[in-house]
């Protein structure tokens, strides 16, 4: 966790540094002399490495997580496998049965497996944690954009 969150910070001071490169080339425009130009074209060169190396190493936090949590689920898939783990109050749709009573003897659609219930539990809190440690944008952040479905500003005139 603390890893994470010290190369979200990383991510922040470089995202903001090659904002501020930015800024101080639409400033001064065509009036750099060549030194000022030379010394941001090094800025803008360094951060271009150190976002590659960020990448290479967000890249491999990645593949560390994804193999533990692999492998940890198919660990608890074994532990739990053709036991009910709880009682769902509705019949699922077909095509979500095959997930929700899998590895389970009987017809009893309404019995739940582990996998099902482990979805069902992800998708629920993990926002809620996610807002809780202070990773999930704002409110505010959400309905300005990025939004999958939202609708263009421009639509509103």
């Amino acid at each position: 966790m603390w890893g994470d969150s010290l190369l979200i910070v990383f991510i922040s001071i470089c995202t903001a540094f090659l904002g501020e490169v930015e800024k101080r080339k639409e400033a001064h425009g065509d009036s750099l002399d060549k030194q000022h130009k030379k010394k941001i074209e090094r800025e803008e060169e360094r951060l271009k490495n150190n976002n590659r190396d960020l990448s290479l190493v967000k890249m491999k936090s990645m593949f560390a997580i994804g193999f533990a949590f692999t492998a940890l689920l198919s660990m608890f898939n074994s532990i739990f496998d053709g036991r009910v783990v709880a009682k769902l109050p509705f019949h699922p749709i077909s095509w979500i049965q095959g997930l929700s009573h899998r590895n389970l003897p009987g017809d009893n659609y309404t019995d739940c497996s582990f996998i099902f219930l482990y979805i069902l539990c992800t998708m629920s809190i993990r926002q809620n944690i996610q807002k809780l440690l202070g990773f999930a944008p704002s409110r505010a952040a959400s309905k300005q954009g990025g939004a999958l479905f939202a609708t263009p500003p421009s639509q509103f005139k």
